[in-house]
């Protein structure tokens, strides 16, 4: 499937028969057919009053806490499989209700933002983590400079550019800062231009994945810190290159995020990628 053009692998796991693997994955994701940035195995349920234990990992084998764009792709799966409108699942990075929001269109409650510099985590405290001391450049004067932070079940920096993000190269950026020694836990890492009170266009190279052209929780995390910034209002719509999220960080600190799936073809994993052949 696609959540704004991304590629997200739904594996069905819900018989309990097998089980997914972090080798296995970057096997599956090497596929000419099976390529992803985010593989959302999906697990009977652990926890009760949920549907599901979803388990994401990055195409290069390493665990997700989170993946917006790939939550709502689960919720379409589901909902084609059980036929509710309205569950809850559960994640690494904690329980997300799902519920559909119109023709083809999934409504996500990401959970309540973490601010805090051992929350995100940092390798270092910092008081305020609207901006904390981390730049790219010269000293005076720093092509970037001063990321927001905060962790939507995931860890995030936000860099904020006044000119278009598509004129820094993010992909030369992207991997130094991801791996910066001050993300102890590497990091999803947006350039974000703030065009209206309720419209930022973003970028973002993702964690363990690279360059993408919709991250949800990035786009959950640059709503937030910009209305935690007071730049926008608390409902934006954010513009990624994939296409548009509707973000809303309700007065209960709940982020709901509202957009899109794309189901592009079904199959099964070929006997030589079978999940009991890697265990």
């Amino acid at each position: 499937m696609n959540g704004l053009g991304n590629e997200i692998l739904v594996v069905d796991m819900r018989d309990g028969a097998s089980t997914m693997t972090g080798e296995l994955a970057r096997t599956v994701a090497a596929g000419e057919r099976t390529a992803f940035e985010q593989m959302m195995v999906v697990y009977p349920p652990r926890a009760d009053g949920t549907e599901a234990y979803v388990k994401i990992y990055n195409n290069d084998g390493s665990v997700a806490g989170a993946c917006g764009n790939g939550t709502r792709c689960v919720a379409h799966f589901l909902n084609r499989a059980t036929g509710k409108d309205r569950m809850t699942i559960e994640t690494d990075g904690g329980l997300l209700e799902i519920f559909n929001a119109g023709e083809e269109l999934i409504t996500v409650d990401m959970g309540k933002p973490r601010f805090d510099w051992n929350q995100i985590p940092l390798a270092e405290e910092f008081a305020d983590t609207t901006g904390i001391e981390l730049q790219i450049g010269p000293i005076d004067a720093p092509v970037l400079h001063t990321p927001s932070v905060v962790n939507v079940g995931n860890p995030h920096a936000i860099f904020w550019v006044k000119d278009d993000p598509d004129n820094y190269d993010l992909g030369r950026f992207g991997p130094l800062l991801e791996n910066h020694p001050i993300f102890p836990e590497r990091a999803n890492i947006s350039l974000a231009q703030v065009l209206a009170p309720d419209c930022i266009k973003v970028r973002v190279w993702e964690r363990g994945a690279g360059l993408t052209l919709a991250c949800g929780t990035a786009a959950c995390a640059v709503g937030v810190a910009a209305a935690r910034k007071g730049l926008t209002d608390r409902r934006v719509g954010i513009q990624l290159p994939g296409g548009p999220l509707e973000i809303e960080w309700r007065a209960d600190d709940h982020i709901l995020m509202t957009g899109p799936w794309t189901l592009e073809w079904e199959g099964t994993l070929p006997a030589d990628l079978s999940p009991d052949r890697a265990a």
